[in-house]
């Protein structure tokens, strides 16, 4: 098979159509069409299947797909390797980081690595986990800082740290005037991420799970820098990382309830297959040291 052949093979099923994928390439749809003969010759399986002007991919056109992702990113960190093996820690590295690591991990990290490689260019996406880990998968990252990954084929994970997520609310704020019970969080409302965030959804089962409704949302966001400032100004619950009472920015205390307390382990992930280039390394044993000076673990109160 021609390597090229499988990159136009890409943006062919992507666009799902002759016309707009030889718009996308600059090149005339016969040439595409030939283009898939030869990849069907080669492999003796059709690709596509025609539905009006549209194309879809059959069931050995999936796979072939997944596979030509794969060596495009193979080919990809290759020429990276090649042009980066004698230049030392320079180059781009490409990075996805969950807010709160981004905040509380990275500026340190950014200190020393560029005090060590000036000529660096990081590219920094800080995003929650789901995407990142995807932008990670495609190719579009070289590493992810955040939440361990587990059991997967494709990511290798490496733990230098422990988190932990607590219900925090405003100092002055009500619940603090006695003793309190998870069945006593559930007078008030709060502001919590979507559903999809495993910190919203560990919460939602531990109320479920002890027989009580979930907790009540007046305010969603993802946006975590607006959180704080949010739970010192209102009544609302909110449920972050320690980290944020450790940098004492806000007037929050910690709602200590042990069914509530949620611990999550967090390091960095790789692709299994990717290229790690020096300064990769180097960044990475940067974050490693800086990620066990990191303490959630601390008391509960700001």
């Amino acid at each position: 098979m021609d390597f090229r052949d499988l990159r136009y093979f890409e943006v062919i099923a992507a666009e799902g159509n002759l016309g707009r994928a030889a718009e996308r390439l600059f090149r005339t749809q016969p040439a595409l069409t030939k283009c898939i003969d030869r990849l069907e010759a080669d492999l003796g399986a059709q690709l596509f299947e025609k539905s009006g002007r549209h194309m879809r991919l059959t069931a050995a056109g999936t796979a072939l797909l997944a596979r030509a992702k794969r060596l495009a990113i193979m080919v990809e960190d290759t020429s990276r390797e090649l042009q980066e093996h004698a230049s030392g820690l320079r180059g781009t590295i490409r990075v996805g980081c969950v807010p709160t690591l981004a905040e509380h991990l990275m500026p340190a990290v950014l200190q020393d690595l560029l005090a060590e490689a000036p000529e660096v260019k990081l590219d920094l996406m800080v995003a929650m986990n789901d995407p990142i880990l995807r932008a990670l998968r495609e190719g579009q990252l070289d590493l992810v800082v955040g939440p361990v990954v587990d059991n997967d084929e494709e990511l290798e994970s490496e733990q230098f740290a422990e988190d932990v997520v607590v219900v925090m609310a405003s100092g002055e704020h009500p619940i603090f005037a006695g003793e309190y019970t998870l069945r006593d969080l559930q007078a008030y409302k709060w502001i919590l991420p979507a559903t999809g965030v495993a910190s919203r959804q560990f919460l939602d089962q531990t109320f479920e799970r002890n027989g009580l409704p979930r907790p009540q949302v007046q305010v969603e966001s993802n946006v975590l820098n607006m959180i704080l400032p949010i739970l010192e100004k209102t009544p609302l619950l909110g449920f972050m990382t320690r980290f944020n009472l450790l940098s004492g920015r806000a007037n929050v205390r910690e709602v200590a309830l042990l069914e509530t307390t949620m611990r999550r382990r967090l390091g960095l992930t790789f692709r299994r297959t990717g290229y790690i280039s020096p300064v990769m390394q180097r960044l990475s044993a940067i974050l490693r040291a800086r990620g066990g000076d990191l303490s959630g673990d601390g008391e509960g109160e700001a």
